[in-house]
């Protein structure tokens, strides 16, 4: 089942950078309270468009009574993006879902670094703020296309120069080409969480700059699904749900969700694509591999064959033994 909605009324939209608009929602009756949420928490818009998107929170975790996202109208937009800057509009009342947290902030970590690409600024910002107020140590890498395109600075030179935060900024076209990340993380320490959020290219060498600089406490947040380069084709197996006892079989090219929901069972999902974290599912035992192809699990977390997100990874055996 999808999981229960808010009505949330949109109170403010304001421009902040080329392409970017940030959206305030606050409960549509009187006398409701949002849920408290944590920095690196995301909510689902339930767009009149059918589409569900996700979002991330960039106000303070302190903030009672209003959640603010950032929009960037993506030229590559599948409908989400595009409905916001076109059609949405102040006044307007939408669902929403309660915040989820797959990029949470480890708080008392001795530094946290904090790297943006891009719209992925968002939950960098949300980061910050929290780290500031509870004077944690703090170092932000901005990276950007263009200053224009850069949603946030002026806030965030405001709180960094408050908090004496060190800012690195890189802009593509004032340092001729992308940023060089194992360059700027080089030397902030092993013991420092590292966290970035932007666009594919950029998580994959953040990755790749943490795995050569030794930075084990590194975290990502894709705000896009993944994209399989060569799928292969799928095949069949069954599904066997320990809670509900029922066995379900789960043909090629249909997802595990479908499958589940089709047979009359109600798992809780958003998205469909791997990157809000609804349909995350425990994993009791399986034949073969899983096959993960979402945008949220760790390496670590993948390994573990412990979980998965439904929606659309898989298993290559022929049974998969589930926690619903």
């Amino acid at each position: 089942m999808s999981a229960p909605t808010l009505k949330a009324l949109v109170h403010t939209m304001r421009h902040e950078a080329d392409g970017i608009v940030s959206v305030e929602f606050r409960p549509a009756t009187a006398g409701v309270s949002f849920p408290a949420f944590a920095a690196g928490s995301h909510i689902d818009l339930h767009l009149s468009n059918g589409l569900v998107r996700s979002y991330s929170l960039c106000n303070p975790c302190s903030d009672s009574g209003r959640y603010v996202v950032g929009v960037l109208n993506d030229r590559n937009s599948r409908g989400g993006s595009k409905f916001v800057h076109q059609q949405l509009r102040v006044g307007q009342v939408i669902d929403i879902s309660a915040p989820r947290n797959n990029f949470e902030l480890h708080e008392d970590a001795p530094k946290s670094v904090l790297v943006a690409g891009g719209i992925g600024v968002t939950p960098i910002f949300c980061m910050l703020q929290r780290l500031v107020a509870l004077g944690r140590p703090a170092e932000v890498v901005y990276c950007a296309r263009t200053r224009k395109e850069a949603a946030f600075i002026e806030p965030i030179t405001a709180l960094a120069a408050e908090a004496k935060v060190p800012v690195t900024w890189h802009f593509d076209d004032e340092q001729g080409g992308p940023p060089k990340l194992a360059q700027l993380l080089e030397g902030r320490g092993a013991d420092s969480h590292f966290y970035c959020c932007g666009p594919t290219p950029m998580l994959d060498a953040f990755e790749k700059a943490c795995e050569q600089l030794g930075y084990a406490n590194a975290h990502i947040e894709r705000f896009a699904a993944v994209v399989v380069e060569s799928p292969v084709e799928t095949h069949g197996f069954e599904v066997v749900c320990e809670k509900s006892g029922q066995t379900v079989p789960v043909p090629g090219g249909k997802s595990i969700l479908d499958a589940l929901i089709d047979a009359g069972l109600n798992p809780d999902h958003s998205c469909k694509e791997g990157v809000c974290g609804a349909c995350e599912t425990p994993v009791l035992d399986f034949d073969g591999e899983l096959d993960h192809q979402d945008g949220i699990l760790t390496k670590i977390e993948r390994q573990s064959g412990k979980t998965m997100m439904i929606c659309v990874s898989r298993c290559t055996g022929k049974r998969l033994v589930l926690d619903v």
